[in-house]
């Protein structure tokens, strides 16, 4: 059986990314964030000695996905004194970021956020899949406060990222990202709280026994 993981995927300034944040921490899994899948991605194009030497916020599991990435991708990492190493293609980024989904899958007790994370792992038996969403109005507010967002700008922020989401998902995998049918859970933070929101989900991994 494959250990367990749990796929967040958010609308825009829902709280979706603190709401992983939180479930991880209840369980004691780690979590793999858009922040995460980049530096993965970057170190895995270091040689093996410049990854190891990287200071890690997740010790062993960055310098892990990295090395394993390096090993079955060498086509997007090989640089030579005649051949400089060029930056990916979105296709190569898209398949990149696949294999650290894959990669992290297999080590299990993970919390994934975005990325496309649970239409890759549709098909995957252990996996918890749940959609954070909010009222546009509470999310515009949330994007104003905590993310910075100048308010002549947010409306704007916030439906351009949420249209970007949609579209690498249906691009890449033909799936429909808001199409509740989707997902085990859909919590909403306005209602639940961020709090909240997390609560279910961590109850709802404890009914099945994950740990």
């Amino acid at each position: 059986m494959a250990p367990p993981v749990i796929t967040i995927t958010r609308q825009y300034a829902s709280g979706g990314s603190e709401v992983a944040r939180l479930v991880a921490a209840a369980l004691r899994w780690e979590v793999i964030d858009n922040e995460f899948v980049d530096e993965v991605a970057r170190r895995a194009g270091l040689p093996p000695d410049a990854v190891a030497q990287r200071e890690e916020r997740a010790p062993g599991l960055l310098e892990r996905l990295a090395r394993a990435l390096a090993a079955g991708s060498p086509e997007l990492f090989i640089a030579t004194a005649a051949v400089p190493r060029v930056e990916p293609d979105e296709a190569a980024i898209v398949q990149l970021t696949e294999r650290v989904i894959a990669e992290a899958a297999a080590h299990g007790r993970i919390v994934l956020v975005g990325r496309g994370a649970q239409a890759v792992l549709a098909q995957r038996p252990d996996a918890l899949h749940v959609y954070v969403v909010a009222g546009k109005p509470w999310r515009i507010k949330l994007a104003v406060e905590h993310l910075e967002v100048t308010p002549a700008d947010v409306e704007k922020v916030v439906d351009e990222t949420d249209r970007q989401r949609d579209q690498y998902v249906r691009t890449y995998y033909g799936r429909h990202r808001p199409d509740v049918v989707n997902y085990d859970l859909v919590v909403n933070t306005e209602r639940l709280g961020i709090d909240g929101a997390a609560a279910l989900i961590v109850d709802e991994a404890r009914r099945r026994n994950w740990r």
